[in-house]
């Protein structure tokens, strides 16, 4: 864990340590997920059941999954367990309710009337790793909002386990939140199924869902395909910064720092620190707490990226938290809020002591999934709006279009395009006649 203090760099050191991982930019990626999208859109199911084996090690793999094997997997599940994904279900719900779009009307000018209407996707694909982390808590992120805006077809697809079967967990949070199908697949196979459509799999409108750089890298191709599907934001491996001073509780600050980094071994973690023995206190924490992680080698292998940075000037830290963009922004610093309304690029903030990443990961009614690599200066996080497009509608009366009639073959005649001058000229001479 390197540590770097912010007035003494140079412009290119601050760009270089504010860098993601290299991994992620791999060429070697793009080109092994560009063969396998090649190959699922040529051979469809036939190529996903090749990388299953070659994959996951499951052979001949059904690829549909039951519905009622979602019924038996919430059934199988303890009491509390239950309890636990209703409330977190009941605040995504609440605070995912509370976003539904309307249609707007505005008359532009007399006679002209403008209207915006939302329309629900129809078929959305919801991608949840469930790898070497069975992320169900996704299945409510992504499969709460896709019911609320009532998505006709919400088809969930997720890596099978090393026995061909989705993660029960997994299942039981599917049923809860009433997906309409359930395909057992993963990796970029499975993004090039939602987007192509196999035998067996429907082709998708939009894909949502987090995943790995395979994943991420899949999403960002398919959705350059002419006519290919929507995406809901680039979210690859997971990113953290946390911002600490001298009143920052370290136990806190190190655990959020570990959340993040046993994700992925490309997972990043930055730490903004106000003093170099603030720096050396969360450090030691870290390397106190990581000894009994149950995924250690995946947390210290993502913190060969992690950085620390020593800015003692709030502006400092204001101009590296929007440089970066991270995907999570956690703020245990004196006065937390005094920090939000300066931030402009951040996928979600966590204010205070008392919030954790991990209550916007599972429960408190946000959405986690959320642009990572920078994404965060242009892409917001997945929000009920991102289940909806929205149509233009306008409608002119006859006095409205005879006044707007003149400006509009002006500007037509300024194009050079004499067709659309003549759909207003001829119909100014049918109201002359």
């Amino acid at each position: 864990m390197q540590t770097f203090v912010w007035s003494e760099l140079s412009k290119s050191e601050r760009a270089n340590i504010l860098s993601r991982p290299e991994g992620l930019q791999d060429q070697t990626v793009t080109d092994a997920v560009s063969n396998i999208l090649s190959a699922v859109k040529t051979e469809g199911d036939q190529a996903l059941i090749r990388y299953s084996s070659m994959f996951d090690k499951v052979e001949n793999l059904p690829l549909q999954v039951d519905l009622a094997d979602c019924k038996a997997a919430w059934e199988a599940l303890p009491a509390n367990a239950q309890q636990a994904l209703k409330m977190a279900k009941a605040n995504i719900e609440t605070f995912h309710s509370a976003q539904m779009p309307s249609s707007i009307e505005v008359e532009t000018m007399p006679g002209v009337v403008c209207r915006r209407e939302p329309r629900a996707l129809e078929k959305v694909g919801l991608y949840i790793p469930g790898g070497s982390a069975p992320l169900l808590s996704t299945v409510l992120m992504l499969a709460v909002p896709a019911k609320i805006a009532e998505a006709s077809r919400r088809i969930l697809i997720s890596p099978p386990g090393p026995d061909g079967k989705i993660n029960s967990g997994i299942l039981a949070a599917a049923y809860l939140c009433e997906v309409t199908d359930v395909f057992a697949c993963g990796g970029a196979q499975a993004i090039a199924a939602l987007a192509y459509g196999t035998q067996t799999i429907p082709k998708c409108d939009k894909i949502f869902g987090p995943g790995n750089a395979f994943v991420a890298t899949a999403k960002s191709l398919v959705s350059q395909d002419p006519g290919g599907p929507a995406i809901d934001l680039p979210a690859g491996p997971s990113e953290a910064m946390v911002i600490v001073d001298e009143t920052s509780n370290p136990v806190f600050a190190a655990s959020d720092l570990l959340s993040q980094a046993e994700h992925d071994p490309l997972a990043q973690v930055v730490c903004l620190c106000t003093s170099q023995s603030s720096a050396e206190n969360v450090q030691a924490e870290i390397s106190a707490q990581i000894e009994t992680l149950p995924r250690k080698a995946i947390a210290q292998a993502a913190l060969e990226n992690a950085r620390f940075i020593v800015a003692e000037q709030f502006n400092d830290m204001i101009d590296i938290v929007n440089i970066y963009a991270p995907e999570h922004l956690i703020i245990l610093a004196e006065n937390p809020d005094g920090f939000v309304g300066q931030i402009r690029n951040t996928g979600s903030i966590f204010l205070g002591p008392w919030t954790p990443e991990s209550v916007g990961d599972y429960a408190s009614g946000t959405n986690h999934t959320l642009p990572t690599f920078g994404a965060a200066r242009a892409y917001s996080g997945v929000t009920l709006e991102s289940f909806f497009k929205y149509i233009s509608v306008q409608k002119l009366s006859k006095d409205g279009f005879m006044a707007l009639a003149p400006t509009v073959e002006t500007l037509a005649a300024m194009e050079e395009l004499e067709a659309h001058r003549r759909a207003i000229t001829l119909r100014m001479k049918e109201i002359d006649a």
